[in-house]
Protein backbone atom coordinates (compact mmCIF):
# COMPACT_ATOMS: atom_id res chain seq x y z
CA UNK A 1 0.00 0.00 0.00
CA UNK A 2 1.01 3.70 -0.46
CA UNK A 3 3.02 4.88 2.25
CA UNK A 4 1.92 8.73 1.38
CA UNK A 5 -1.23 7.84 -0.15
CA UNK A 6 -2.61 6.44 3.52
CA UNK A 7 -1.75 9.43 5.68
CA UNK A 8 -4.57 11.35 6.91
CA UNK A 9 -4.70 14.83 5.80
CA UNK A 10 -5.40 17.75 8.78
CA UNK A 11 -6.09 21.15 8.70
CA UNK A 12 -6.50 23.88 11.14
CA UNK A 13 -9.63 25.79 12.25
CA UNK A 14 -9.91 28.72 9.69
CA UNK A 15 -9.50 26.36 6.97
CA UNK A 16 -12.77 24.21 5.38
CA UNK A 17 -12.43 21.12 3.31
CA UNK A 18 -15.47 20.02 1.18
CA UNK A 19 -16.58 17.21 -1.82
CA UNK A 20 -18.81 17.78 -4.46
CA UNK A 21 -18.87 14.90 -6.63
CA UNK A 22 -15.01 14.13 -7.68
CA UNK A 23 -14.00 17.82 -7.10
CA UNK A 24 -12.16 18.90 -3.49
CA UNK A 25 -12.35 22.20 -2.47
CA UNK A 26 -10.15 23.93 -0.08
CA UNK A 27 -11.37 27.19 1.46
CA UNK A 28 -9.53 29.85 3.62
CA UNK A 29 -9.58 33.51 3.90
CA UNK A 30 -10.13 35.63 0.39
CA UNK A 31 -8.50 32.15 -1.43
CA UNK A 32 -10.08 28.67 -2.89
CA UNK A 33 -8.68 26.18 -4.95
CA UNK A 34 -10.21 23.18 -6.31
CA UNK A 35 -8.81 20.21 -7.34
CA UNK A 36 -10.83 17.00 -9.26
CA UNK A 37 -10.23 13.69 -7.96
CA UNK A 38 -9.95 10.48 -10.64
CA UNK A 39 -12.75 8.54 -10.51
CA UNK A 40 -10.30 5.41 -8.78
CA UNK A 41 -10.28 6.94 -5.62
CA UNK A 42 -12.65 7.87 -3.04
CA UNK A 43 -11.92 11.19 -0.93
CA UNK A 44 -13.47 10.46 2.94
CA UNK A 45 -14.15 13.73 4.56
CA UNK A 46 -14.90 14.05 8.40
CA UNK A 47 -15.21 17.98 9.49
CA UNK A 48 -15.46 17.34 12.92
CA UNK A 49 -12.02 15.55 13.55
CA UNK A 50 -10.80 17.96 10.77
CA UNK A 51 -9.42 14.99 8.80
CA UNK A 52 -9.36 13.75 5.15
CA UNK A 53 -8.78 10.43 3.68
CA UNK A 54 -7.73 9.50 0.18
CA UNK A 55 -8.68 5.54 -0.29
CA UNK A 56 -8.57 3.44 -3.64
CA UNK A 57 -11.91 1.82 -5.21
CA UNK A 58 -9.83 -1.06 -6.71
CA UNK A 59 -5.80 -2.69 -5.88
CA UNK A 60 -4.94 -1.38 -9.87
CA UNK A 61 -1.50 -0.62 -10.77
CA UNK A 62 -3.00 2.68 -12.12
CA UNK A 63 -5.25 2.90 -9.13
CA UNK A 64 -2.06 2.65 -6.64
CA UNK A 65 0.19 4.71 -9.05
CA UNK A 66 -2.98 8.07 -8.77
CA UNK A 67 -3.35 7.60 -4.76
CA UNK A 68 0.06 8.86 -3.30
CA UNK A 69 -0.51 11.64 -6.50
CA UNK A 70 -4.13 12.49 -5.23
CA UNK A 71 -3.04 12.54 -1.81
CA UNK A 72 -0.26 15.09 -2.08
CA UNK A 73 -2.17 17.68 -4.38
CA UNK A 74 -4.57 17.61 -1.91
CA UNK A 75 -2.14 18.36 1.22
CA UNK A 76 -0.41 20.76 -1.61
CA UNK A 77 -3.39 22.65 -1.44
CA UNK A 78 -4.46 22.76 2.13
CA UNK A 79 -0.63 23.86 3.25
CA UNK A 80 -1.15 26.48 0.21
CA UNK A 81 -4.34 27.72 2.11
CA UNK A 82 -2.92 27.69 5.47
CA UNK A 83 0.57 28.92 4.94
CA UNK A 84 1.02 29.56 1.18
CA UNK A 85 4.67 28.61 -0.82
CA UNK A 86 7.17 31.19 -1.76
CA UNK A 87 9.82 30.63 -4.29
CA UNK A 88 12.73 33.54 -4.27
CA UNK A 89 15.10 34.25 -6.94
CA UNK A 90 18.11 36.05 -7.23
CA UNK A 91 19.80 37.68 -10.19
CA UNK A 92 23.53 38.00 -11.11
CA UNK A 93 25.22 40.37 -13.74
CA UNK A 94 26.53 43.62 -13.85
CA UNK A 95 23.67 45.99 -14.81
CA UNK A 96 21.31 42.86 -14.67
CA UNK A 97 17.77 44.14 -12.33
CA UNK A 98 14.31 43.52 -12.03
CA UNK A 99 11.31 46.33 -10.94
CA UNK A 100 7.52 45.60 -10.37
CA UNK A 101 5.64 48.04 -12.53
CA UNK A 102 2.06 47.63 -11.66
CA UNK A 103 1.25 43.35 -12.19
CA UNK A 104 3.52 43.75 -14.82
CA UNK A 105 7.69 42.21 -13.95
CA UNK A 106 9.97 44.18 -15.96
CA UNK A 107 13.81 42.19 -16.13
CA UNK A 108 16.92 44.11 -17.42
CA UNK A 109 18.66 41.06 -17.97
CA UNK A 110 21.17 41.79 -21.06
CA UNK A 111 18.82 42.12 -23.75
CA UNK A 112 18.78 45.44 -26.05
CA UNK A 113 14.72 45.41 -24.58
CA UNK A 114 13.66 44.61 -21.36
CA UNK A 115 11.44 41.40 -21.13
CA UNK A 116 8.05 42.49 -19.29
CA UNK A 117 6.21 39.53 -17.76
CA UNK A 118 2.61 40.14 -16.38
CA UNK A 119 1.63 38.42 -12.85
CA UNK A 120 -0.90 35.74 -12.68
CA UNK A 121 -3.84 37.29 -10.53
CA UNK A 122 -3.60 34.50 -8.01
CA UNK A 123 -0.15 35.47 -7.20
CA UNK A 124 1.98 38.03 -6.09
CA UNK A 125 5.68 39.12 -6.94
CA UNK A 126 7.57 41.44 -4.62
CA UNK A 127 11.07 42.99 -5.29
CA UNK A 128 12.57 43.77 -2.42
CA UNK A 129 15.73 44.64 -4.29
CA UNK A 130 16.80 45.22 -7.65
CA UNK A 131 18.35 41.95 -7.64
CA UNK A 132 15.65 39.81 -5.75
CA UNK A 133 12.67 38.64 -7.00
CA UNK A 134 9.80 36.81 -4.33
CA UNK A 135 6.75 34.88 -5.81
CA UNK A 136 4.01 34.15 -3.48
CA UNK A 137 1.04 32.10 -3.76
CA UNK A 138 -1.51 29.13 -2.31
CA UNK A 139 -0.95 27.25 -5.63
CA UNK A 140 2.16 25.39 -5.49
CA UNK A 141 2.38 25.18 -9.11
CA UNK A 142 1.51 28.40 -10.17
CA UNK A 143 4.41 29.61 -7.81
CA UNK A 144 6.98 26.95 -9.27
CA UNK A 145 5.75 27.60 -12.79
CA UNK A 146 6.10 31.39 -12.77
CA UNK A 147 9.27 31.19 -11.19
CA UNK A 148 10.15 28.87 -13.75
CA UNK A 149 9.28 31.00 -16.23
CA UNK A 150 11.11 33.74 -14.61
CA UNK A 151 14.54 31.72 -14.60
CA UNK A 152 13.81 30.48 -17.98
CA UNK A 153 14.46 34.30 -19.04
CA UNK A 154 17.81 34.39 -18.57
CA UNK A 155 19.26 30.84 -17.28
CA UNK A 156 22.24 31.11 -15.03
CA UNK A 157 25.65 30.68 -17.06
CA UNK A 158 28.60 28.11 -16.03
CA UNK A 159 31.07 30.68 -17.55
CA UNK A 160 30.63 33.98 -15.82
CA UNK A 161 27.81 32.47 -13.46
CA UNK A 162 25.52 35.50 -14.63
CA UNK A 163 21.52 35.13 -15.21
CA UNK A 164 18.66 34.49 -13.01
CA UNK A 165 18.52 31.34 -10.78
CA UNK A 166 16.48 30.19 -7.47
CA UNK A 167 17.79 31.00 -4.09
CA UNK A 168 20.25 28.39 -2.88
CA UNK A 169 20.91 26.73 -6.07
CA UNK A 170 23.85 26.28 -7.00
CA UNK A 171 25.73 26.44 -10.66
CA UNK A 172 28.73 24.40 -11.17
CA UNK A 173 31.29 26.86 -12.85
CA UNK A 174 33.30 25.58 -15.84
CA UNK A 175 37.09 27.04 -16.37
CA UNK A 176 37.41 28.98 -19.42
CA UNK A 177 40.51 28.73 -22.19
CA UNK A 178 43.68 28.77 -21.03
CA UNK A 179 46.03 31.31 -22.07
CA UNK A 180 49.18 29.71 -23.90
CA UNK A 181 52.07 31.85 -23.48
Amino acid sequence: MSRIGKKPLNWSGTTKVSLSGNTVTVEGGKTKLDQWVDECLEVAIDGDKREAVVKRRDESARTRAMHGLYRTLLANMIEGIEKGFVKRLLIEGVGYSAKLDGKTLVLNIGFNAPVKMPVPAELSVEVPAPTQIVVKGADKQKVGQFAADVRAVRKPEPYKGKGIRYDGERVRRKVGKAMVG
